[in-house]
């Protein structure tokens, strides 16, 4: 088994191996591609809180990338005695250390944002040599920030088009995340063409626009990746609907001779799925082999199946998804 292609005790498929791969090398670049809007900002920076803020917010756009490759370290780990479910939930802690920090910072550049307006603070941007012309510094700002959101517009897609492959909830936030990045560029163009106008209060209010989308990509991933530590229903890697494998799951064990009623609950563990499946048989005495049978089966149907319980029982549990058709009759 290639380590590299390694999910804990999960080889990935031909498609997800060179999704992953993929994804490496975006997260990588990205990376690199911040560092360089980063330091070309803080040349242009000035008094402007808007562009200091998105300034700001470009150096919190690394924290979900760094937590991704991060974590895509520790969820390669075998499972062990210690951590017999394997260390997948790396990518949920990721996500929720990415969301918390994104939700502290968004606060507090929205609390200062305000604080300026409600203070009245004008905020002033000078003029710069250049090429021995002495020219607005607001100029450079709009063109360095109207050039710098080409690069999310590209690799924001990108990651997307790779996250629902690998159930990825980190990379598909990091890629959310990427594809806004224009609002933050627009909102901190018109904050400097504001105060070049004389509308002093445009820097704030696009401050706190741009603080606010940062707080609510904080409350979004912090929800998100919070509820799936707690072992809410499986969702597809968007959060908007309950993952389909599950109805699957329930309508291949239903279509077993020896079983009349079947249910399941699915846990996520980041990547991977961990799933118990309930079953009643039509007679008292169910041989070990076919239990064993249906547990390859059922692991046979997703690469994301990591472990399978199936348990024989009289009734099944009230919580237990019993798929689709149970859904309509109810």
């Amino acid at each position: 088994m290639n380590a590299s292609h390694q999910f804990g005790r999960t080889d990935l498929p031909a498609e997800q191996q060179q999704a992953l791969k993929k994804a490496v090398r975006w997260e990588y670049a990205t990376i690199a591609y911040t560092v360089f809007t980063i330091a070309l900002i803080a040349f242009v920076v000035g008094n402007s809180q808007a562009m200091r803020t998105a300034w700001i917010e470009d150096m919190l756009s690394l924290i979900p990338q760094i937590a991704f490759l991060t974590a895509l370290i520790v969820v390669r780990r075998r499972p062990t005695l210690r951590h017999p479910y394997g260390m997948h939930r790396a990518m949920g802690v990721g996500h929720l250390v990415a969301g918390v920090a994104l939700l502290a910072v968004g606060l507090n550049l929205a609390f200062e944002a305000t604080s300026g307006l409600i203070a009245g603070e004008h905020p002033t941007i000078g003029t710069v040599d250049l090429f021995g012309q002495t020219i607005w510094l607001g100029w450079l700002m709009i063109i360095v920030m109207a050039v710098i959101v080409v690069g999310p517009l590209i690799y924001g897609p990108a990651k997307a088009r790779l996250a629902p492959v690998l159930h990825n909830k980190l990379l598909y936030a990091d890629a959310d995340m990427a594809r806004a990045d224009w609002h933050t560029n627009a909102a901190s163009i018109v904050g400097v063409l504001g105060v070049g106008l004389g509308f002093w209060w445009l820097d704030g209010v696009a401050a706190l626009f741009i603080s606010l989308g940062i707080i609510w990509d904080g409350v979004r991933n912090t929800k998100g990746a919070v509820i799936d530590l707690m072992d809410q229903r499986t969702r597809t890697y968007d959060d908007k609907h309950p993952h389909p494998l599950a109805n699957d799951i329930v309508e291949h064990l239903r279509a077993q001779p020896w079983i009349t009623d079947a249910a399941v609950r699915m846990r996520d563990q980041g990547q991977v799925f961990h799933v118990e499946a309930f079953v009643i048989p039509r007679t008292r005495r169910v041989p070990v082999t076919r239990i064993d049978q249906v547990s390859e089966s059922i692991a046979e149907m997703d690469w994301k199946v990591q472990d399978v319980v199936v348990i024989v029982c009289s009734t099944l549990p009230d919580e237990a998804d019993r798929g689709a058709a149970h859904a309509r009759r109810s």
